[in-house]
């Protein structure tokens, strides 16, 4: 997700990596505060200070981010759940997680641990600005500490408003989860719940803009769209996990495909099966034996009219582990592959016996055809047994 970011240190032993986007963020932070929000709760400041205030209060609200996502990395871990990294970007901070629980319980207590840390956060600011206070520590020191205060207490509560993927919806979900142990129904309510509020956030934005508050307006329609796209890309995800879960390719894979035989023209090729057939991917395959594959990027690298006097056999694909799958390989492997290297379509074979071919398409159907019944099954069947 941030193959831009790059790690500065290790906490806990996670790393911690800062994609570019956050500079943006750190910057219009940084400038917001120096020059409106501090300058309004300390008057009369060179605006050295106020920089300095700004910069000091922008690293310890990170720092606090940082504190949120380890809170939420360090409970993942007890329950088992591996973590990637926690990654600093323009949206503010995210642990990224290998795995998504396997437990709503688990869910639950990892959801809630970030919250927690912030609330804890937002009343030892808030203690340490009333002790700065009494001990006569100035104006900078005490605003810039109720500040950090503030902004914790800000960030723990909108965490928990309950839309996924916000820390909020995760619990929203554990609890659906919990209630009906179907974690991609759960899931679907949670990111509805994300997108609606998704959309209220860009409602408000809007009249922001209309307002004449162009930088609110628009930092809130980014976050918003930012929520929608992570909320459906949630939901995506975990129908993925959940259709895909213990099948494997040859479950998947179209049986019996059309092949050719390596002594075959490419014109005959293109004009006797693929058009018919309307297949862009071809297996090779003669007396039983399969040699690899022709398709539509290795016509695109001989010249058309070569077609006529070009034989399959001349030009075909090997088969290799690049291109031919076994047939008991997990379907979510093959989708990894797939995300790892951009191949959409594989050989199904045992050696050199060709069993079928299964590709992308043939996976993004059967998910869209659970999906859709999935949600019959969800809305028709609590009428039929209520009737």
């Amino acid at each position: 997700m941030f193959s831009r970011a790059v790690k500065i240190f290790t906490l806990q032993g996670f790393d911690i990596r800062l994609d570019p986007s956050w500079l943006l963020i750190a910057t219009l932070i940084t400038w917001t505060l120096s020059r409106q929000y501090f300058p309004q709760v300390v008057e009369g400041q060179p605006e050295t200070t106020y920089l300095l205030m700004a910069l000091f209060a922008m690293l310890a609200f990170f720092g606090s981010l940082i504190l949120h996502e380890l809170a939420h990395s360090v409970v993942a871990r007890f329950y088992g759940v591996k973590i990637k990294s926690i990654t600093l970007f323009l949206f503010g901070g995210v642990a990224e997680l290998e795995a998504e629980p396997e437990e709503a319980s688990v869910e639950f207590w990892v959801a809630l641990a970030g919250p927690a840390m912030s609330v804890a956060l937002a009343a030892m600011f808030w203690f340490l600005a009333r002790v700065g206070q009494f001990a006569g520590l100035g104006a900078p020191i005490t605003e810039v500490l109720s500040y950090l205060g503030l902004i914790n207490l800000v960030l723990a509560l909108f965490n928990l408003v309950p839309a996924f993927p916000l820390d909020g919806g995760r619990v929203l979900r554990a609890y659906l989860w919990h209630r009906s142990g179907d974690v991609l129904s759960a899931t679907k309510i949670a990111a509805n719940s994300g997108s609606t509020f998704a959309y209220v956030l860009m409602a408000l934005g809007l009249l922001l803009l209309f307002g004449g508050q162009t930088a609110s307006g628009l930092w809130q329609i980014f976050i918003g769209i930012f929520l929608l796209l992570a909320a459906r890309s949630g939901y995506e995800q975990q129908l993925m996990k959940t259709s895909l879960r213990g099948k494997t390719v040859q479950s998947l894979m179209s049986k019996n495909p059309v092949t050719c035989h390596p002594d075959i023209t490419l014109s005959m090729l293109v004009n006797r099966i693929m058009l018919v057939q309307r297949s862009s991917f071809v297996p090779v395959v003669e007396d039983g034996v399969l040699l690899g594959l022709v398709d539509s990027h290795v016509l695109s690298l001989i010249d058309q009219e070569n077609w006529s006097n070009t034989k399959v056999g001349d030009v075909f694909i090997a088969t290799d582990t690049n291109n031919c799958v076994p047939p008991d390989m997990p379907v979510q492997d093959l989708l990894n592959r797939i995300t790892a290297t951009g191949q959409r379509k594989y050989l199904v074979a045992v050696g050199h016996t060709l069993l079928g071919v299964v590709t992308l398409s043939d996976l993004l159907g059967y998910i869209n055809l659970f999906n859709t019944l999935h949600t019959k099954e969800r809305t028709i069947w609590p009428n039929a047994r209520s009737g």
